[in-house]
């Protein structure tokens, strides 16, 4: 019992960088900006973020600075994408290989680690919410631990889902957003700035994948190591595909994502009907989901209309 209570916690936390970056996703690709650079911008906010918490000692520190080092980066795309008009993989693939690169660099430079942080610890880190103890309390304890022992980026996470789902199909801002997504010609017809609103969707995007990646650094690990977001921009890009671009299913596809780590975590030298389970064939499980949801649905989704196309004003 204790085993499948500690997989369900588990996959929480392993489901929240994966929802911000998939909410990040649906926010740039409504608006028409192919975003394959998730993964650096959520990677970069986690260098940033665990290297700030450890020199200023304050997590929210590293959250601010997290936010405002991928927004940045967030910006660059953005204008190659809008200003540039130039292919937006390439630039999100640039992106990507930025910041893992500007990572280490700095985190050599910085720390002398080897590309590390320093361990974080109290303050520095989103530690779990202080709670009473109900651990020895029957079904209520397991709930407890499985529900209400995060930090506060847990649920601000799974809180930005349905915000996300009303503000894309209750606001104007939102209405505006999708139409530049699937037709910026008659948006900019209507005088509406279709610029102004990509970038600000760009923005937004940034700002999710700054929390993701503060999260991965300073509450699910305790420092930054190479390679620590371990493609889960990638995965956040194949639930977005398999929710067709829509937040609620989004959701149960980064859960999905989420649970099958946790469960690599758990399940590493355990037997199943006598076998012991190879630890690659665990930690392959993740992203074999990836291959396999692209592969059954990425035919069957429907993209924005406009997605990754340069918006030229007519003449």
């Amino acid at each position: 019992m204790d085993l499948y209570v500690e997989i369900l916690a588990s996959t929480i936390r392993y489901t929240v960088p994966l929802i911000l970056a998939c909410l990040a996703g649906l926010w740039s690709e409504r608006s028409g900006i192919v975003d394959i650079g998730l993964e650096g911008k959520m990677l970069f906010a986690a260098f940033i973020a665990a290297s700030a918490s450890a020199v200023y000692g304050s997590a929210w520190i590293g959250l601010i600075l997290g936010i405002l080092a991928s927004i940045c980066l967030a910006l660059v795309h953005g204008y190659a994408a809008i200003n540039q008009r130039g292919n937006q993989v390439v630039s999100g693939v640039g992106i990507n290989f930025l910041a893992a690169g500007l990572a280490i660099v700095l985190g050599n430079e910085w720390f002398r680690e080897g590309g590390r942080t320093p361990a974080l610890s109290g303050a520095q880190r989103f530690m779990p919410l202080s709670l009473p103890d109900l651990a020895d309390v029957p079904v209520i304890g397991a709930l407890v631990k499985i529900f209400l022992a995060h930090s506060i980026l847990t649920y601000v996470a799974f809180a930005l889902v349905p915000l996300t789902a009303w503000a894309l199909s209750r606001t104007r801002f939102g209405l505006r957003l999708r139409a530049v997504g699937e037709n910026p010609h008659a948006v900019d017809t209507a005088g509406i700035s279709v610029a102004k609103l990509r970038y600000m969707a760009v923005i937004i995007a940034g700002t999710l994948c700054g929390i993701a990646g503060a999260f991965i650094s300073t509450s699910l690990s305790s420092s930054f190591v190479r390679d620590i977001t371990a493609g889960m921009g990638f995965m956040a890009l194949a639930a977005l595909i398999f929710a067709n671009w829509r937040a609620w299913p989004a959701l149960g596809a980064c859960l999905l994502f989420g649970f099958l780590q946790a469960s690599g975590t758990f399940l590493q030298g355990k037997h199943v009907l006598g076998f012991a389970i190879p630890v690659q064939f665990i930690n392959m499980l993740p992203y074999l989901m990836t291959v396999v949801l692209l592969a059954g649905f990425i035919g069957k989704s429907i993209p924005p209309k406009a997605s990754g196309l340069p918006y030229v004003k007519d003449r």
